[in-house]
């Protein structure tokens, strides 16, 4: 009996990639726009997976699906994003003992693409389409411009959340919350905001981002920017971002204004603020030649 226990092949795990899914997201990711983001990566990785009869999770799974999503068109940082989901639940599973080994993970180079933020006369435009389909989509647009919010943020506002300087962003990408000041602008749209949702629990909660979308998309649709395809809500945070780095912000704030996670997501906008340099040439002169 010992002698069959010793050559006894060890057990394999057949877990599918779905299976892991539901093994392991409720541990590893909130309920959120980016937990369905990366169920859908996982998905089509799961698809891959079946229709190519591939099974183990290794190198070669990873270079075949490289090759697989470039050829349907996706960019690096594309693949980054979903092998970073398909990483998550392959270190999770290796952790328990599921996997033996994992695979070499390597963050493909992304290029950093010209970043399209909107002019103040393009602004005007949107904003007063937007202002003829509903006066709640246009106030939301300039508190996002304003303040840099990503929309889940500033949708998931309670007016606990703001005092008469300052509103605390709770619910957030990075899981951190942050206080940031409020210009004028802002300022204005709260106040406003005040008057016509007093009785709400937020200033934007009764604004549906699908609906907020659909109009947006409707005024883009009667401007020159029709079909420019980076044209979208988000755009907002980026028109926030650039207007800092050209009035001459350091990096480091705009990183704390915006709640990046990590410096080099704000480095973007930094070609767009020569100024912080300043002090390099500065240094330079005062040197004896």
């Amino acid at each position: 009996m010992l002698l069959v226990f010793e050559n006894m092949m060890p057990h394999e795990d057949t877990s599918t990639l779905l299976d892991l899914w539901e093994r392991y997201s409720d541990l590893l990711w909130e309920d959120s726009k980016h937990k369905e983001a990366c169920r859908a990566y996982i998905d089509e990785i799961h698809r891959f997976m079946l229709f190519s009869g591939y099974k183990k999770f290794d190198n070669v799974l990873l270079d075949e699906l490289t090759i697989h999503f470039r050829k349907k068109g996706n960019r690096n940082s594309t693949i980054n994003r979903k092998f970073a989901s398909l990483s998550k639940i392959l270190r999770r599973h290796h952790r328990n003992g599921g996997l033996a080994h994992l695979p070499e993970f390597k963050k493909l180079p992304e290029r950093n693409a010209r970043i399209r933020f909107l002019t103040r006369e393009e602004e005007t435009e949107l904003f007063n389409l937007l202002g003829k389909i509903d006066n709640h989509y246009i106030q939301l647009s300039r508190f996002l411009v304003e303040t840099g919010a990503r929309i889940g943020e500033a949708l998931k506002l309670n007016w606990g959340d703001i005092d008469e300087n300052y509103v605390t962003f709770w619910e957030t990408k990075s899981y951190r919350p942050r206080t940031i000041p409020m210009s004028n602008r802002a300022k204005k749209v709260i106040k406003e905001q005040r008057v016509i949702c007093g009785y709400k629990p937020g200033p934007f909660s009764t604004v549906s981002y699908a609906k907020f979308r659909n109009a947006w998309n409707l005024a883009k649709e009667q401007t020159a920017m029709r079909d420019d395809q980076q044209v979208v809500p988000h755009i907002l945070r980026h028109t926030c971002a650039s207007r800092l780095a050209q009035s001459g912000v350091d990096i480091k704030r705009i990183q704390e204004f915006l709640g990046h996670r990590t410096l080099s997501m704000t480095l973007r906008y930094a070609h767009l603020s020569p100024k912080h340099l300043d002090v390099c040439a500065e240094a330079l002169n005062k040197l004896i030649h």
